[in-house]
């Protein structure tokens, strides 16, 4: 990063977090003798909480062992890179760049976030999240074959020799050290039954050694101030799970107490009260729930009621928001990060914590119907301890969930003969804390579905670091169905995670098939929009009020499924199945992009690391006359 950037960096923190993070500083500089401290135990170790894998599903059981079979054959994929290098991996490799990051560098001294130096950061720092090996730990569990509990051996040893603490880009970053934390523990849970699992963990120093010291590196480094998003609940998940399952050290219940307590504290902070998570980034919704039901699940009758039911509430939130294939929104920043994997690469993710929150907090009438008997549902399940929580829950599904400015219409849920049309208005703040890291420029943009399918698609996010102009364009509010003032972006970006200008937005109007909201991102100019989902029409009205001689770009980036022909004003789609008309407004002028690289535009990405054309509309001119576009579907 330039100079320039940690200026803009320093102003998004309070005087306390720059004094907490040049303690943080000085402390790394000092940390570099900590490598060879060593672990003190205690006498007594012993692994008291093992979980049933009874009543898994056989399509559950079937995706697990399809997906570990890969694995052990050595292959898998991260982020749309396919790997074949897994039965001996080199956890210092990037395959996508082919380099090599430094293994013997301490750890602080890397510039980990520098490409030339160690490669794509992220294709690193996967596969050492270990989740792979609770997939192999999970299958043996499920087939009692030794094969897999070996293997996972050999890359567990194979990872501690490689990664002495302190050494290397695998001890930088707090949120891998949590997962990876929670992932050991997962791992020795699903080996229970496995005559090696003692001498591999609680009879291993060489495992004591690495808990130890992941813990003692957690307690040292939290993620402070403008960084204490979804990050800080994955260095608490990680230290609470270990600290309670893996208790074999004089620290263990200093580390619980604080990570309890932590946790507490952070997740009513990350949460809104209508229980969607602050950062309005779905995917983080999701990791940030997959972490904190495995922490206080591991912690069990410890945990205070105050953390279980932000968690009930953000299991209510996603019912609420999926649409009919129990798909939630594609909103903010996505990494496909998960807190805990023990599925196949085929069960849907949206799905299993639905059943999950079902199988712990029991559903609401209201609750989308889900399929059940999915592995991390029932190995949760088995662990019980959730206590009766007496709060009331809401009665009916929330479609507009107002603290986090989130309206969704959709048709009718009696009208079951047709398909679902799901419309996402966003209205919301931009982001989370000061920096807002995982926001994008969307204010008031649309998503729109027809039975599970993007028609009106969030783009998605396809990368953070290395290729600045795409991460640019993937957050930028041309990259989103909105309205675009003056060629700039309605927020002001300071970096790949930081905004330095945030557009304030209002909802105006809700009701059942209408939403109105304006935000301030073009001050003076304003820029309002209305949304009305009646009789399978969608009607789109934008109106700016102030300078109206600002250029203006209209924005609509259809799904990869959709195939459009654009004729003067209309837009002709098609898709399996359907077709629709796109009616645009008349006073704009209208092209296609399909593809584009220079600058980029027309795209879709699935999922992190991957990227498909896609068509985007956009219409040029002004808006000195009020824009209406209509959606009808046939």
């Amino acid at each position: 990063m330039d100079p320039a950037w940690y200026l803009r960096r320093l102003s998004a923190m309070s005087p306390a977090e720059v004094a907490g993070r040049a303690t943080d500083a000085l402390r790394k500089q000092q940390w570099r003798g900590v490598a060879k401290q060593k672990a003190t135990w205690l006498s007594h170790r012993a692994f008291a909480r093992p979980a049933s894998v009874e009543g898994v599903s056989a399509e559950a059981r079937a995706e697990l062992l399809a997906t570990a079979e890969r694995l052990m054959d050595g292959h898998a994929e991260y982020f749309g890179v396919e790997r074949a290098d897994l039965v001996t991996p080199d956890w210092s490799f990037d395959p996508k760049t082919g380099r090599h990051a430094p293994s013997d560098a301490y750890s602080f001294d890397i510039a980990y976030r520098s490409e030339d130096a160690v490669g794509d950061i992220k294709q690193i720092w996967e596969p050492s999240r270990h989740q792979h090996l609770t997939v192999l730990a999970a299958a043996y569990a499920l087939t009692g074959e030794d094969r897999f509990a070996h293997r996972v051996a050999d890359h567990l040893k194979s990872w501690w020799a490689a990664n002495p603490p302190m050494r290397g880009v695998h001890w930088v970053s707090g949120i891998e050290l949590g997962i990876r934390l929670l992932s050991w523990v997962w791992v020795r849970r699903l080996l229970d039954g496995w005559t090696g699992a003692s001498g591999l963990f609680e009879d291993n120093p060489e495992a004591l050694h690495q808990i130890w010291h992941h813990q003692r590196w957690l307690a040292a480094f939290p993620s402070r101030g403008s960084s204490a998003n979804n990050h800080v609940i994955a260095e608490d998940a990680g230290q609470l799970a270990a600290a309670c399952a893996f208790g074999w050290f004089p620290e263990s219940p200093a580390w619980r107490d604080a990570a309890l307590k932590s946790l507490d504290t952070q997740l009513q902070a990350n949460t809104f009260a209508s229980g969607l998570n602050r950062e309005l980034a779905t995917e983080y919704h999701g990791l940030v729930l997959e972490l904190g039901l495995a922490a206080a699940l591991e912690a069990g009758p410890v945990v205070p009621e105050s953390t279980w039911l932000v968690l009930r509430r953000m299991c209510d939130a996603l019912a609420s928001i999926v649409d009919s294939h129990l798909r939630p929104p594609r909103q903010g920043d996505a990494d496909d990060g998960y807190g805990l994997i023990v599925d196949g690469t085929g069960t849907s993710r949206w799905a299993s914590l639905l059943a999950t929150g079902d199988a712990l907090f029991g559903r609401q009438e209201w609750w989308p119907k889900v399929p059940v008997g999915d592995v991390r549902t029932m190995v949760f399940a088995s662990l019980g301890g959730v206590p009766e929580l007496t709060d009331p829950r809401p009665p009916r599904r929330i479609d507009d969930l107002f603290d986090a400015g989130m309206t969704i219409l959709r048709t009718p849920a009696e009208n079951t003969a047709e398909p679902e049309i799901w419309v996402r208005c966003d209205g919301g703040p931009h982001g989370f804390l000061a920096i807002a890291a995982h926001a994008h420029a969307d204010a008031l943009a649309l998503e729109v579905r027809h039975d599970g399918v993007d028609i009106l698609a969030d783009p998605g996010t396809y990368c953070y670091h290395g290729e600045p102009e795409w991460r640019s364009y993937f957050r930028s509010t041309l990259g989103h169905n909105t309205l675009q003032l003056g060629d700039t972006d309605s927020s002001a970006s300071g970096g790949p995670f930081l905004w330095t200008r945030h557009a304030q937005t209002r909802t105006l109007a809700v009701g059942p098939v209408r939403w109105r909201a304006e935000q301030d991102g073009y001050a003076p100019a304003v820029h309002r929009r209305c949304v009305e989902l009646e009789d399978r029409t969608l009607t789109i009205l934008d109106e700016v009020d102030g300078d109206l001689t600002l250029p203006a770009k209209l924005a609509f980036h259809l799904g990869p499924l959709v195939e459009v022909t654009l004729d003067g004003r209309t837009a002709r789609l098609s898709w399996p199945g359907h077709t629709a008309t796109l009616a645009l407004p008349p006073t704009l002028t209208w092209a296609a992009h399909r593809g584009e690289t220079n600058p980029p535009l027309g795209w879709y990405s699935a999922g992190f690391g991957r990227r498909e054309p896609s068509t985007t509309l956009i219409g040029t001119g002004t808006a000195a006359e009020p824009l209406t576009t209509t959606l009808s579907f046939q």
